[in-house]
């Protein structure tokens, strides 16, 4: 179990008015208990598999990895968020899974207030996240290496407005534990869609979409 497991520094609090630009509270968050905005430290834990699961989390700035540990000691990761999308959806009031900060990230918990109407104008949220788990199921059940990592480029695209530059801050042994894919095959997918001019690395986290209708055919 990593450090970061096993210890969880306490999240500090940002000055009112200060932080990351201003994300619009979400249907049914008006009405919730709105905490301070909490600055996690990179690979740092939000909550842990097993916790009560007392509010919902919003991502302000960053960007946060949700995974479970499986008992042969790997890792699989069930989802990345990114500013503006929210985490922490659990059916039973407990956490089944473990969330970290992947960088610097600023996170708000959102306490709910138990009522009709909340829940009403929660739900299309949380039919979204099962939405999305669905498909990532079928992209690490169905496809090959090459569309796994193809389907993760497109959707990161459409998930930070749809321009093509995408900032990539998780390593990537992260992408790997989120396609089921060993870190050397996903390097080396990466360096074949860059020979073959599918996409150009600007930087060490950033990569520019280059022929993204080939990319879509191969997740397609």
């Amino acid at each position: 179990m990593s450090a970061t497991l096993a210890h969880r520094p306490s999240p500090q609090k940002s000055p009112a008015g200060t932080g990351s630009r201003a994300i619009p509270i979400l249907p049914g968050f008006a009405a919730a208990q709105q905490q301070q905005l909490m600055l996690f430290p990179a690979n740092s834990e939000i909550y842990g598999q097993g916790e009560k699961a007392v509010a919902l989390y919003q991502v302000e700035f960053g960007a946060v990895r949700v995974f479970r540990l499986l008992s042969d000691g790997r890792r699989q990761i069930s989802g990345f968020y990114v500013a503006g999308e929210v985490f922490g959806f659990e059916a039973d009031g407990y956490h089944h899974f473990f969330a970290e900060a992947i960088c610097s990230a600023g996170v708000r918990a959102y306490r709910l207030p138990p009522s009709v109407e909340v829940a009403h104008e929660i739900l299309p949220l949380a039919l979204q996240a099962l939405v999305r788990t669905q498909e990532h199921l079928l992209v690490i059940g169905r496809q090959n290496a090459a569309e796994r990592v193809a389907a993760f480029l497109v959707d990161m695209m459409e998930r930070q407005g749809g321009l093509r530059q995408i900032e990539l801050v998780m390593q990537r042994t992260d992408i790997g534990d989120y396609l089921g894919l060993t870190i050397e095959t996903v390097s080396r997918t990466f360096s074949r869609f860059k020979e073959a001019g599918y996409i150009r690395l600007v930087n060490s986290r950033t990569v520019e979409l280059v022929k993204l209708d080939a990319l879509r055919s191969l997740c397609e």
